[in-house]
């Protein structure tokens, strides 16, 4: 009878879990529309501003006849850079999709780092989206193990050796396992850890693993200081999306009100010139550039410098050669570079920022090891987590490469690069959504 009873009773509590459960579901979802609500209006309101500004022009344009002569070639020249600039922007301005899982759980992430529904944009919303999308390969292979190996039950020993595999197996590298096992270890010795307990606790020691290196650098968010100029070289190996993270980059800084300029110094690698010049019309970015063959890319930096000296540039932007004969050629170039900038430009900040492919894994880890020493590595960042990535290796670069992960990549718009947040991208990779 004692039995039965403790059943019901038993029963009776899973039920108003449950219940309690459904009404906080109900609750984010409710609060979830109203931000979305919010976000459609805003939406509606930019588009019919910039309707109005096309319409002004165009009543413009038909009230004043102007007789173009040669006095005006060069400044309908800059104009028409700058209009392709506004174009290639325009183009690319995000779009709100469905109200579904995927927005509500990128307005959820938003609400945990203290955003309110008026503080939402359309772009950090789209953002985490295609985040999560870009993260869903390591996501499906990693996170569906995980929650089948924990289950409804507590944590065991042996669920904490399946775990190891499994990080393993996602690219977060040796050291980051051993010491994510090690702080889960010492939990479970003092404490009965449930499955739900154990996810959370693995996602902080995750961001923590992260933000270390971010934390020692003493620069929690990588940005070009103003009232000096602000140098970043970006290095790799050829394919990795140099050429178009720089561009990327020039398109973030102008964005966020800064002057920017681009040293086209890969003059080893066909047509690399012409590509950095493209980016420079997409971004309304000057480059400086010697598009004769086999130019010296020391020679081209030291005219750049120069040349943002005299501008008052905030930014340089370096692009670098990723191949040369052989790997000591290129470490030696990469050298004589970073010489002249400390000889012409003793005061500046200089960043030497590596970019990886994510989907390359380990092969990354050995590529930020090999050039740390020659190119003098401030930081990382990912790009193509849009495709087959393997996001544990952010994890491997920040544990054993001990470099702080800045921008990560996740598409080819001109927007798709943001500089790197710990939190958002444990959430994208662990989400059970």
């Amino acid at each position: 009878m004692k039995d039965d009873f403790s059943q019901e009773e038993k029963n009776a509590s899973n039920m108003k879990q449950s219940e309690n459960s459904s009404s906080v579901k109900d609750e984010s979802l409710d609060w979830a529309k109203q931000a979305y609500l919010q976000l459609k209006y805003k939406q509606k309101e930019q588009k019919e501003l910039r309707q109005k500004e096309i319409e002004e022009k165009e009543i413009f344009k038909t009230k004043t006849k102007i007789n173009v002569n040669e006095d005006f070639k060069s400044n309908i020249e800059v104009e028409n850079t700058q209009q392709i600039s506004q174009d290639s922007e325009g183009e690319d301005q995000p779009q709100l999709g469905d109200f579904d899982d995927t927005f509500t759980w990128s307005a959820e992430v938003l609400a945990a780092q203290g955003k309110k529904i008026d503080q939402f944009s359309l772009d950090e919303i789209d953002w985490l989206s295609r985040l999560k999308q870009g993260l869903e390969k390591t996501r499906k292979g990693f996170v569906t193990d995980l929650l089948d190996k924990l289950g409804d039950d507590p944590l065991t020993p042996e669920v904490l050796d399946d775990l190891e595999t499994l990080l393993l197996r996602a690219d977060a590298g040796v050291s980051a396992t051993d010491q994510i096992l090690e702080s889960l270890r010492t939990k479970l010795n003092e404490e009965v850890v449930e499955s739900s307990e154990g996810l959370r606790f693995l996602k902080e020691q995750l961001v923590n693993i992260l933000e270390k290196p971010i934390k020692d650098s003493g620069i929690d968010l990588l940005s070009p200081q103003k009232g000096c100029l602000n140098i970043w070289m970006l290095v790799g190996v050829n394919g990795v999306g140099k050429t178009t993270t720089l561009g990327k980059l020039a398109s973030v800084a102008k964005r966020s009100g800064f002057s920017a300029m681009i040293a086209a110094a890969d003059t080893f690698r066909a047509a690399a010139v012409q590509q950095v010049k493209v980016w420079g019309d997409r971004t309304g970015v000057e480059v400086i550039a010697n598009e004769s063959k086999n130019a010296d890319p020391a020679s081209i930096v030291f005219d750049a410098i120069g040349a943002s000296k005299s501008k008052n540039i905030d930014l340089l932007l370096v692009d670098t050669a990723g191949r040369l004969q052989t790997k000591n050629n290129l470490m030696e170039e990469l050298k004589k570079i970073r010489k002249i900038i400390d000889k012409l430009a003793p005061n500046a900040n200089v960043e030497s920022l590596l970019v990886l492919d994510s989907s390359q894994g380990q092969n990354g880890l050995r590529q930020a090891l090999a050039f740390a020493d020659s190119a003098e590595l401030t930081g990382v960042i990912l790009t193509k987590l849009d495709g087959s990535s393997r996001g544990g290796v952010a994890m491997a670069v920040a544990s054993e490469a001990k470099l702080p992960v800045r921008f990560i990549g996740a598409g080819e718009k001109i927007r798709d690069l943001r500089p790197f947040n710990s939190f958002e991208f444990i959430e994208a990779l662990l989400t059970v959504r």
